[in-house]
């Protein structure tokens, strides 16, 4: 019995022996089991494409163009001061009409508001004493000749009667020109005073109403005329690039209302003061308005400066105007081309365009690069 038991008990263990040595054979190798490495191909360039018949994109030789120093700044357009002229009345009344309003186009001597004014009341009341009193001075004066001649009088009466005839039309002129300075018109009395602009323009601020107080020189001014035949443009410069601006450069003006047109100015002011926040300065350019002009208009100033810099020029078909980028093609290889990002600058005569970077003189382009880009698309 007990021989049979060990029997049994060898048998076990040989048994738990072949069963431990076929787990431990069969354990997984982590690095047979790992994923089988992946092979990266990089994507094709999208800028360079291939074509089948090369000889359906001419090609153009890019060339030199020699041009002044440019930047190119943002500005406001603004009256000119000294076409800028205040209109004010000296008489202190009531406002019993006005004539024009803010933004509208007056002559010179037009009528702009009316102010009934108890100054001119009493300036009419003044040169009218002034009148009588010169008249009986003249009077006695003759009279004082009269009696001179005759020996009536002495020549010290006489002396006294012309100075007394002096001063009364001293008192005529004096008033008569008080008049005048308020407005008015001697010989047509009236308590109404009618206010003229003083030269021709726009009306670019107001500052009075209907039945307002006019306070004279002590309040403000009731208009104010702008000659707007000249405006100046008053641009933002960085002190980086002051460098390159200088009185008297030329400056290129592009409305943002109309950017097809451009207009021609002279720099005529470089701010002495810089602002500390922005450090930037006033540049003043002045620029004749062709009657499109507006206060307040923004714009973009290309000032040119004496400093000579050469570019590139291609023909302007060969630019390709593609999400707010510009773009030529250039030969890359045999029936490849490559679509290379460039920095446009101003449009030269004979239909060329001027490229600021992005491609040098001597460079070959498609010549007409839109017909390149519907053949890629296709």
């Amino acid at each position: 019995m007990k021989k049979q038991m060990r029997y049994k008990t060898a048998a076990l263990g040989l048994w738990c022996g072949l069963l431990f040595s076929g787990c431990k054979e069969e354990k997984a190798d982590p690095k047979a089991e790992a994923p089988a490495p992946v092979k990266v191909e990089r994507e094709q360039d999208v800028n360079v494409v291939q074509v089948e018949h090369r000889e359906q994109f001419p090609l153009a030789t890019a060339v030199e163009h020699v041009s002044t120093s440019q930047l190119v700044v943002t500005g406001v357009v603004s009256p000119d001061i000294s076409r800028t002229v205040p209109v004010i009345s000296l008489a202190v009344g009531r406002v019993v009409e006005i004539k024009a309003r803010l933004g509208d186009t007056v002559t010179k001597g037009q009528v702009l508001l009316r102010v009934q004014s108890a100054d001119m009341s009493g300036a009419f009341s003044d040169y009218r004493k002034a009148l009588a009193d010169e008249q009986l001075s003249r009077t006695q004066l003759e009279r004082s000749k009269l009696l001179y001649d005759k020996g009536a009088v002495s020549l010290n009466d006489l002396q006294i009667a012309q100075d007394t005839e002096d001063k009364a039309k001293t008192d005529v002129e004096n008033t008569r020109a008080k008049i005048h300075v308020l407005g008015g018109d001697p010989n047509h009395p009236d308590t109404v005073v009618d206010i003229h602009a003083p030269i021709s323009g726009v009306i670019t601020d107001q500052q009075v109403t209907n039945a307002a107080g006019v306070q004279g020189l002590a309040s403000p001014n009731p208009f104010t005329i702008s000659d707007l035949s000249n405006v100046w443009i008053l641009c933002d410069v960085y002190e980086n690039d002051l460098i390159n601006v200088h009185l008297g450069d030329s400056a290129e003006i592009r409305l943002n209302a109309y950017p097809d047109r451009s207009l021609t100015g002279r720099i005529n002011n470089v701010g002495p003061i810089l602002d500390p926040s922005l450090r930037t300065a006033k540049v003043r350019i002045e620029v004749k308005n062709p009657g499109i002009i507006k206060v307040g208009m923004f714009v973009s100033a290309t000032l040119h400066g004496l400093k000579k810099e050469t570019h590139t020029a291609v023909k302007a078909s060969a630019i390709l105007h593609l999400h707010d980028r510009n773009w030529v093609y250039v030969p890359e290889g045999d029936k490849r081309f490559r679509r290379m990002e460039v920095v446009v600058g101003n449009l030269l005569p004979d239909g060329m365009q001027e490229i600021l970077s992005g491609l040098n003189p001597g460079q070959q382009v498609v010549v007409n690069a839109l017909v390149m880009q519907n053949a890629v698309e296709q």
